[in-house]
């Protein structure tokens, strides 16, 4: 009679096991008595028990088993909980558009696609992306959730990987990370104001400022405050980085203002002024400027040394690095290579400072203790915006390439690149083709990312970094390669 009982106990339980497939939520448990020759009745657990949201949770089915107690013996229970994956919306977009998409399920499933791939799968799947004349992308995804994917397939041999890029607004001229490297702010040369993108591409705010767009964006250590720079009011907009709210707007006095410095304490921030040959000390407890230190032609990259006690100027008419005492005013003129010196950037910890000259195609590197100059590398043609990886071994240099004879302000003969190298040798590491006009750049904070805009497509790009062990056993990466690629 047991035996009969618990066949009708296990035929029932398939049955609703077979409905809760079929509804994708709820758990039903089935309890049978030992002690009797029928099954007690099924009953249904509380609603509340499995919960099916947007993502779509696992089905769990709860059997309990409760043994009728004896002259010799008390109740138990014993529950058996099985989950039930539910299947998930997978779509992969692949670049370039011809690539082959290959995916393996965990329940056998395997579908090869080109290009494009939308499934419902049950994770973790085994992602394989492949074309002719590109590196080979392979991924296990958890695909526990709605997934939305594009991969973009690098060259063969280029050791960062990209792994975002999107359109902004006009002319974006610097992106630079928030410091908890969440978010890029985009200044545009062109437009209204500045843009804010989290990490993947999403807009999160288009800043409108009063009549310009904008040229820099800096950030303090605590990542409250940002400030843009506008050339055209000679201004400065210090921002409420959580709300993106205007709380001042800082004159500077001068005319064409550009790149912006704070000093360490943020008590102080610099700003140079392109027209009026000059750099403002602003006073940020009240805004005022404090004076006005005039420097050698056209002024534009700023370095305050660590110690708060010299400020380096880029003179970009003749390519001169000043040095400026800053208890005193006093400044000397360390190096002149008649260039067109344009961006500053230091290491703290080692007292380096580097210089990219747009018009000699070089990165310099100075000692800050002594202001011996030296040529760490040469790069391609006009070499822009420079960023060091937070440990200072990594310079990244953004290059234009060669200007359209009629105005740089259309798409000239050769693409514009990103250049790695290496500080303790000046060897190169690897090398990006960007877009037209690669411009803006910086380093995520914490080193694992890269941004940089193409300033006439209107559009920004973002690379993951790997390790430095990593580039530096990647035998130059991609520099070799990308010089036939510069001309298009």
């Amino acid at each position: 009679m047991e035996g009969r009982a618990g066949g009708r106990g296990s035929a029932r339980f398939a049955v609703l096991l077979a409905l809760v497939t079929l509804i994708g939520a709820g758990i039903i448990s089935v309890v049978t008595s030992r002690g009797s020759g029928e099954p007690a009745a099924a009953t249904p657990t509380p609603a509340s028990t499995t919960t099916t949201t947007a993502a779509a949770a696992p089905v769990s089915i709860a059997v309990a088993t409760t043994t009728a107690p004896t002259a010799t013996s008390t109740t138990t229970t014993t529950t058996t909980t099985t989950t039930i994956p539910q299947p998930r919306l997978l779509e992969i977009v692949a670049v370039p558009d011809n690539a082959s998409i290959s995916i393996n399920t965990s329940d056998g499933l395997g579908i090869t696609s080109e290009g494009v791939l939308s499934e419902m799968v049950v994770g973790p799947v085994e992602l394989a992306i492949e074309a002719e004349g590109y590196q080979a992308h392979r991924e296990t995804l958890e695909a526990d959730a709605d997934t939305e994917l594009m991969v973009w397939l690098d060259r063969p041999g280029q050791l960062l990987h990209k792994i975002a890029q999107w359109s902004t607004a006009g002319a974006p001229k610097q992106v630079a990370f928030t410091p908890d490297n969440q978010e890029i702010w985009v200044t545009l040369l062109s437009g209204a104001g500045f843009q804010v993108f989290d990490r993947n591409g999403g807009l999160i705010a288009a800043v409108e400022l009063p009549e310009a767009g904008s040229v820099e964006v800096i950030f303090n250590r605590a990542g409250t405050r940002g400030y843009v720079s506008q050339m055209e009011t000679a201004s400065v907009y210090e921002i409420d980085v959580a709300t993106r709210e205007v709380l001042r707007k800082l004159d500077t006095g001068g005319v064409w203002t550009k790149v912006m410095a704070l000093s360490p304490d943020e008590a102080t921030l610099w700003a140079s002024n392109w027209v009026s040959n000059n750099v403002s000390e602003i006073d940020l407890a009240t805004g005022e400027v404090r004076r006005k230190l005039s420097t050698v032609t056209t002024p534009r990259g700023l370095y305050v040394t660590p110690n708060g006690a010299r400020l380096y100027v880029a003179g970009f008419e003749h390519g001169e690095i000043e040095v400026f005492d800053l208890a005193t005013g006093d400044s000397e003129v360390i190096y002149h290579s008649g260039g067109a010196m344009r961006h500053l950037v230091g290491d703290p910890a080692t007292g380096l400072m580097y210089a990219s000259d747009m018009a000699r195609h070089h990165d310099l590197v100075v000692d800050t203790a002594t202001d011996e100059v030296a040529v760490l590398a040469d790069v391609d043609r006009v070499p822009n915006t420079i960023d060091l990886s937070p440990d200072g071994k990594v310079l990244y240099v953004s290059n234009r390439g060669r200007n359209n004879p009629e105005t740089y302000y259309k798409p000239g003969p050769e693409w514009g690149t990103v250049v790695v190298i290496d500080t303790a040798t000046g060897n190169y590491l690897d090398a990006i083709i960007g877009g037209n006009q690669t411009t803006g750049l910086d380093v995520s904070p914490d080193g694992t990312m890269l941004a940089y805009s193409d300033f006439l497509d209107d559009r920004v790009t973002v690379y993951e970094i790997p390790p430095y062990e990593d580039l530096l056993a990647g035998d130059g990466g991609r520099w070799e390669a990308h010089l036939a690629e510069i001309p298009k």
